[in-house]
């Protein structure tokens, strides 16, 4: 047939002669096909795409199951097919039978000819599953780069080893003395343990105080105000890669498309990556039957263990051509002028600067008890901690959403770790571990609060399992760790990062002891703890819960939620729910260190964002 799919298109309507210019120019300044450009930048919709194929007499075929000959397959590199959506499978009756989703781009058919001196036999496939197949079937070296690089090139911050044998022989050791004391001397060891993990609790929470006294005085030096905005000339601004990892995320697709399209950033400077397990026939349905353009290019990441986000993360590297780079979750709502304020931030800042991290608050913080807890604890978390841990030059642990990255330094780092569950904090660990710095911009990307107990608990969980990975890795040699962060840093990383899952574990041991002292016969308690060690727990105890209630009492001042003031009186209960996931994490620690626990989203009643404070 001798009509482009381009022609097609005009002659079916779906898009205008200017368009058909304007994707060609973009084909040609990408090195991609046609309709590539076409579907990836939102100027048609697959449905309208497949009508102009099926209206020119073109069948499209369900290719999944077709043959294919490994020979034929080592003799393609996955970049060029993934970039003209067609695939080489196999020699049949002195052909080279090949899946395309453009069979008219004459560039890639001339390229079947030369590369296998045959002619070709054409079998029409929907692009996305040509990408699918293209990615299974050639994908291994990348998703294998993508698991191992990190170990290979830095294998002392992997967490590819969850306790190291220094590590083991310290805790075994540790476990043995303890008991041998209790053994000898179950009174007194008993008391002194109890001093410790109380005097720690309080001293933690006080640290918190601390950062978030620091962070409150703390005006952000890095702003960029919105005449630095308005002064930004499009033209000039640089291609902006953004990861969008998800799983079984079909439910979200459309709020996706709708957040990415109100970004102020012009669209053939973005480079959107729609991440995809290849297991994930959930999404990719989704993505098929979109009736709108969407404007994100759908990579399918093979499989290979962990099946974690940073791996697929990693993955999606390859094929990301930014200079810089972000990672949204599906639901993620970002400031729209968020890009533009990270390109002119990352302007005024030293050159060692390699990530500009955004807060992170909830569209949805008053539906119910648990997301005005979050809500609470994120604004104190990204508004007072963060801003501490920046003035006072102690290692940021980053968020897991809108850091932005400058591309060239995320992979000197060798990326993110696959083993590490929340690989977003161990990044900034070993950004400022490497010499780098983390800035934080006044921007703020709106996300669904978690509002079901489990699912919290679920998500939590691998949170903190994180930090206690995140805290093993990078404790394997404390002196080494000190030596490159110093002591502000050093004290600052084992308070933060450290001493936050720990005081988890220990507040239910500490509660339980208030209870057993206001419920029981105190002369039972008495035979174990003396009045002073009583005391000195409770008052720690109290004095945490205290501070910690402050704390999140200021958290509403900032965005001026002060609705939410009074929950945080209820802050004593949301810490149980952290002990609980605390306690599931460091099991699933022991047991299934790189266990990716998926949150699920879109459960939340609010989808719409309009009633954000700003």
């Amino acid at each position: 047939m001798s009509i482009s799919i381009r022609e097609l298109l005009i002659n079916d309507g779906f898009i205008s002669a200017a368009d058909k210019q304007r994707i060609e120019k973009m084909a040609g300044d990408l090195n991609q096909s046609f309709i590539k450009v076409a579907l990836n930048f939102g100027f048609i919709s697959r449905k309208n795409y497949e009508r102009s194929l099926v209206n020119a007499g073109y069948v499209i075929e369900e290719v999944r199951e077709q043959e294919v000959d490994e020979d034929v397959l080592s003799k393609v590199e996955l970049k060029f097919i993934n970039d003209y959506v067609g695939l080489p499978l196999r020699f049949e009756d002195g052909k080279i039978v090949a899946i395309m989703a453009d069979p008219t781009d004459q560039f890639f058919l001339d390229y079947l000819k030369a590369t296998f001196d045959c002619e070709p036999k054409i079998i029409v496939a929907s692009d996305l599953e040509v990408t699918w197949m293209s990615h299974k079937l050639t994908g291994e070296k990348y998703v294998k780069s993508a698991v191992y690089e990190l170990l290979h090139q830095d294998p002392k911050s992997s967490a590819w080893i969850t306790f190291t044998s220094p590590q083991l022989t310290f805790v075994f050791i540790f476990l043995a003395v303890f008991s041998v004391c209790l053994v000898l001397d179950f009174k007194n060891t008993s008391i002194v343990f109890n001093v410790i993990i109380s005097t720690f609790f309080l001293l933690a929470i006080t640290f918190k105080l601390f950062l978030a006294l620091v962070g409150s005085r703390f005006e952000l030096h890095q702003a960029v105000t919105n005449n630095e905005v308005r002064d930004v000339v499009d033209e000039e601004l640089p291609y902006y890669t953004i990861h969008l990892p998800v799983y079984r995320e079909g439910n979200l697709i459309k709020k996706l498309i709708w957040n990415l399209q109100s970004l102020d950033y012009p669209r053939e400077r973005l480079d959107v990556k729609l991440l995809i397990e290849d297991d994930d026939d959930e999404t990719l349905t989704a993505v098929k039957n979109l009736d709108f353009p969407g404007v994100f290019e759908v990579i399918v990441v093979p499989f290979h263990m962990p099946k974690t986000k940073p791996k697929a993360c990693n993955y999606g590297l390859h094929f990301s051509r930014g200079k810089y780079l972000t990672i949204y979750d599906a639901e993620d709502i970002p400031d729209t002028d968020q890009l533009k304020k990270v390109v002119t931030l990352f302007d005024k800042l030293p050159l060692n600067f390699i990530c500009v991290q955004c807060s992170l608050n909830y569209f949805n913080r008053n539906e119910n008890f648990l997301t005005r807890m979050f809500t609470l604890e994120y604004s104190y978390w990204f508004d007072y901690m963060l801003p501490g841990l920046d003035t006072l030059d102690i290692p940021i642990p980053l968020g897991g959403t809108s850091n932005h990255f400058k591309m060239e330094g995320l992979i000197d780092l060798g990326g993110w770790d696959p083993f590490n569950v929340t690989e977003d904090a161990d990044l900034g660990v070993r950004a400022y571990d490497k010499g780098y710095k983390v800035a934080i911009v006044n921007s703020t990307t709106y996300e669904e609060a978690n509002n079901e107990p489990f699912n919290w608990v679920r998500q939590r969980s691998r949170w903190i399992k994180g930090y206690m990975q995140t805290y093993l890795v990078h404790m394997r040699n404390p002196l080494e760790l000190y030596k490159k962060l110093g002591l502000r840093g050093f004290l600052g990383f084992n308070f933060f990062v450290g001493a936050t899952p720990l005081t988890f574990l220990a507040y239910p041991l500490l509660l339980g002891l208030f209870i057993c002292y206001l419920v029981f016969d105190l002369s039972t308690i008495r035979t174990i703890f003396p009045d002073w060690v009583l005391f000195i727990s409770i008052f720690n105890l109290m004095i945490g819960n205290i501070l910690m209630i402050y704390i999140n009492m200021m958290a509403v001042f900032k965005r001026r939620f002060y609705e939410l003031i009074l929950f945080a009186i209820a802050n004593p209960l949301y810490w149980l729910l952290h002990s609980i996931a605390a306690y599931k994490g460091l099991y699933q620690l022991i047991v299934n260190p790189f266990y990716w626990e998926k949150t699920n989203h879109g459960l939340s009643k609010i989808n719409n964002p309009t009633n954000v404070v700003k």
